[in-house]
């Protein structure tokens, strides 16, 4: 734009020299120069920063007001939509920032995490593997495995006073093995009870409530806890179990505390007895590298039972312990103290020591947990895959989990072509599998990345951007997080998301925090396209802020995720509205606004332009200087606005219903630099109309009582409505959906421009200040002329009938989504509406899982340091029941 109104004032500034230098000597008696001009190159030279004063309307200065404005508007129909309100938790969707609402209509790729954000995140304890069996299936009286439904027989906790009546289990054989005293089955819900951060409370005897920070301990602790197994108290130092009826009090002596890195924690504690013992659970992959090799029988009989449960989709742990010796945990105790008071490298020496004492462990089995889908997940995935948004999953989950909880959600199906599992260990087989699925994908891609990279280097010197490869079907892709460490790396970087981006569906399993972040930003580097990442934990708070925009869920994990985001919103399938609706809408106001904001620009500078070349390149303004002044203020930013704040192609309904409609804005199509070349090709057009009409109905012409009218003020009165007319009716033309306001804006904006100008232009306002309102009269004299208002209607339609005519050529040759979508919206309404269609039924034992940590790093040391602790309730030390006597006994340190 300031290349072209250069362009435009050089022009004029070169005209000028030549006219003054042709002509300009003749007019020197009563048109003189200006003090200290004495050539005509040097009044060409003040010719055109007197044009760059008088064109400087071409550049859109208000266009920044009117922007934020608008974005201010669309951010408060997102927090005032009642479709995205979630009334059991009383959560209403909000906007955070005012700045990325077109965003929203351009999305390409989603990241997602899983646990809270497509799950509930409201976890069950669902079956478990105890020293090689595995508990929490139902069998029928001919050993013959059936689905647990609302008829299932539920264990009986009656027995236990302290049991959660909300608890359900439904495997009679594992209540058995505790009433008989089996001594694993004892040691593993011992294990659930004492190894986790929960904080109990208790308002009055037997009325136990846990605030867990993460809802898998919660599960684990509440399952122990109706076992038999009960967390009651916990101070500082000392954790307090009612165990089948009997008080112990345990003496913790240290938390080794999760990270995202060791994925694993571990308790050391000692017993009434006086017996010193390490309680660890952490990820599969993790704890079987520690676990002492007496136990690699239990390990295959484990892993069978893991991978059953993560193929059901539920969330894994491994448990394991180890007896110490009393005299290296007091020598391993005093560095530990060192360790954690040394001003410099602490958290590794913390981990070196961690990782000396976590090894050698005795396993003693797995639990698992379901973790149920939020309703509309599948159907939101199936939505936002029509509007050709690809959804990538990024979770710490176990592979079988990962593509279990694909299936589950529709993200994954038995209609794909195939799905790739890469899972190497080297950077080699990485290599390889990438290779070779992107070879099947499409035969004839490159297969050198340094090829395909000294192509892509030529076409962009400043940015790698990887054009869209088209796959030759629907695939998906799922790769370990080990596999993502190789392939994250500057030599397979280019590989990876080559292959992924052909992909419909990635999911990411077992990653961490930091590499949701780096597969978010290889995203961003390679591809031209707007990222969304969507998460409810403080483990992706990373990856939220690394995509261009980030969307947190307000869940059971804390309100790090919203804090962190631009949107929020209580479930994930108010996601499709955001986009296909609110972030759809935005967009396409927010170009219509653009389109329309340059043209009427270009039509109103560009008069001037045209004036020059008939006033001496002079630099004299057409309109009036009130009519300039306002013309931008009062006359044409209200109906703009308007439309920019309540237009719509189709209404909501209709958005949802055909998803396929949000493609263009992936596309950009309905603003880009072939829009504006239009639009400002459609202002030159107009400008010309919106000069030469009026100058030619002006050019010798008389009045009907035979005085001529040929002045300079009524050619600009002419000129200046004709504009606002013909501005007006264009964005009546671009409106698409009228309203009350839109109405009200474009006729108020058209009387008040005629009420303005009658009053400026009469007498007296002329006599009250002569020099500001020379223009007497001439409203008066002007517009009561038949011809004055024929021209104006001339204008008028010249300006309009090309623009309609277009458009009606473009819908019936080239139409777009939207034209074809108002075309089935007018057939449908001519019918009787379609039944509505049947909800596709879920099966009750979905499958959905991963390892179960979600808590923050650092939890462990502020249980220990007491910062959090309340006073001790008073019934902590009390037993209440026992299966096998009538009477408990209490036992302390």
């Amino acid at each position: 734009i300031f290349a072209f109104l250069a362009l435009m004032c050089l022009i004029l500034a070169i005209g000028n020299g030549i006219w003054e230098h042709d002509k300009g000597y003749y007019f020197q008696v009563y048109l003189p120069w200006a003090e200290g001009v004495n050539s005509a190159s040097y009044s060409g030279f003040l010719m055109f920063w007197s044009y760059v004063i008088i064109l400087n309307t071409v550049v859109p200065i208000s266009l920044y007001v009117s922007v934020e404005i608008i974005r201010l508007g669309n951010s408060f129909y997102i927090d005032w939509d009642r479709k995205m309100y979630y009334p059991l938790n009383d959560t209403p969707a909000q906007a955070r920032t005012t700045t990325l609402n077109e965003e929203l209509g351009q999305i390409k790729y989603i990241f997602s995490d899983k646990t809270g954000t497509l799950t509930q995140n409201i976890m069950c304890f669902n079956k478990c593997s105890i020293n090689g069996k595995s508990y929490g299936d139902v069998y029928d009286m001919s050993g013959q495995r059936i689905e647990v439904n609302e008829n299932t027989e539920k264990v009986d906790f009656s027995y236990n006073p302290l049991a959660d009546p909300k608890f359900a289990f439904y495997d009679h054989s594992l209540v058995e093995a505790v009433k008989l005293n089996d001594v694993p089955t004892h040691r593993f819900f011992r294990l659930l009870s004492l190894c986790h951060t929960v904080m109990p409370e208790e308002k009055k005897e037997g009325n136990l409530v846990y605030q867990a920070q993460s809802p898998d301990e919660g599960a684990l602790v509440t399952a122990a806890r109706n076992f038999g197994f009960v967390f009651r108290a916990r101070t500082p130092e000392t954790i307090t179990v009612v165990e089948m009826g009997e008080t112990k009090i345990y003496k913790l002596l240290a938390i080794l505390d999760f990270n995202n890195v060791r994925k694993r924690m571990s308790v050391i504690v000692r017993s009434p007895e006086g017996d010193l013992t390490l309680y660890c659970k952490g990820a599969d992959t993790i704890l079987y590298e520690l676990l002492h090799p007496s136990c690699n029988f239990l390990k295959g009989e484990t892993t069978e039972h893991l991978n059953e449960f993560a193929g059901e989709g539920l969330r894994t742990l491994v448990v394991a312990y180890k007896s110490l010796e009393e005299d290296y945990f007091q020598d391993w105790i005093r560095r530990h103290h060192e360790a954690s008071t040394a001003l410099e490298g602490r958290e590794d020496k913390l981990s070196e020591l961690y990782e000396e004492i976590e090894k050698d462990l005795m396993l003693l089995g797995a639990t698992a947990i379901e973790d149920k889908l939020q309703d509309g997940v599948p159907q939101t995935i199936e939505t936002l895959a029509k509007a050709n948004i690809k959804i990538w999953v990024l979770t710490g989950d176990k592979q079988e989990t990962a593509m279990n909880i694909g299936y589950s959600c529709n993200l994954l199906n038995d209609d794909m072509e195939d799905v790739f599992i890469i899972e190497g260990s080297t950077s080699d087989d990485v290599l390889n599998e990438l290779r070779n699925a992107r070879k099947k994908m499409k035969p004839d891609s490159f297969l050198d990345s340094d090829e395909i990279n000294i192509q892509f280097e030529k076409s962009s010197k400043n940015q790698l951007i990887i054009p869209d490869e088209q796959a030759n079907g629907v695939y998906g892709l799922v790769i370990t997080g080990h596999s993502l460490a190789y392939a994250l790396e500057g030599n397979l970087e280019l590989e990876l998301v080559r292959t992924a981006c052909m992909c419909k569906v990635v999911i990411c399993c077992r990653v961490t925090p930091l590499q949701k972040a780096q597969v978010v930003e290889l995203v961003k580097k390679y591809k031209k396209a707007v990222t969304l990442a969507i998460g409810d934990g403080a483990n992706d708070v990373s990856m939220i802020k690394t995509a261009h925009i980030g969307v947190g869920i307000s869940g059971q994990e804390g309100m790090q995720a919203v804090l962190s985001s631009d949107f929020s919103f209580a479930q994930f399938r108010y996601l499709q509205r955001l986009l296909l609706v609110h972030g759809r809408w935005s967009y396409i106001r927010m170009c219509k606004f653009l389109k329309y904001f340059f043209y009427k620009n270009f039509a109103f500078t560009l008069v001037h332009f045209w004036y020059g070349f008939f006033s001496g390149f002079s630099a004299q303004t057409v309109y009036d200087e009130w009519f300039i002044t306002l013309y931008n203020l009062v006359y044409t930013s209200l109906p703009v606005l308007g439309m920019s704040l309540f237009d719509q192609d189709v209404d909501d309904r209709w958005s949802m219903l055909f998803p396929q409609l949000y493609v263009p804005g992936q596309q950009n199509l309905y603003f880009n630099k072939v829009v504006f070349v239009k639009c400002m090709l459609q202002g030159i057009y107009s400008s010309l109309i919106l000069f030469f009409i009026p100058y030619g109905a002006m050019y010798n012409t008389m009045r009907s009582d035979g005085k001529a009218i040929a002045d300079y003020q009524s050619f600009a009165l002419m000129a200046q409505t004709c504009l606002l007319i013909v501005v007006s009716v264009q964005i009546g033309l671009d409106t698409s959906y009228w309203t009350v306001v839109n109405q009200f804006f474009i006729w108020g904006s058209l009387s008040v421009y005629f009420a303005i100008t009658f009053t400026m232009y009469s007498d007296g306002m002329y006599l009250i200040f002569t020099a500001s309102f020379p223009f007497i009269g001439t409203a008066r004299n002007t517009l009561s002329q038949p011809n004055v208002w024929l021209a104006i209607f001339l204008s008028i339609t010249l300006c309009v009938l090309p623009v309609v005519g277009f458009r009606f050529l473009k819908a019936q040759l080239k139409p777009t989504p939207s034209d074809k979508v108002l075309l089935k919206i007018k057939e449908a309404k001519k019918r009787p509406p379609p039944p509505s269609p049947k909800r596709r039924l879920r099966r009750t034992s979905t499958r959905r899982s991963g390892y179960a940590f979600s808590h923050q790093h650092g939890f462990g040391a502020l249980i220990m340091s007491g910062r959090n602790m309340r006073p001790k309730s008073p019934f902590a030390t009390t037993g209440t029941f026992s299966p096998n006597s009538d009477k408990y006994k209490h036992k302390g340190l």
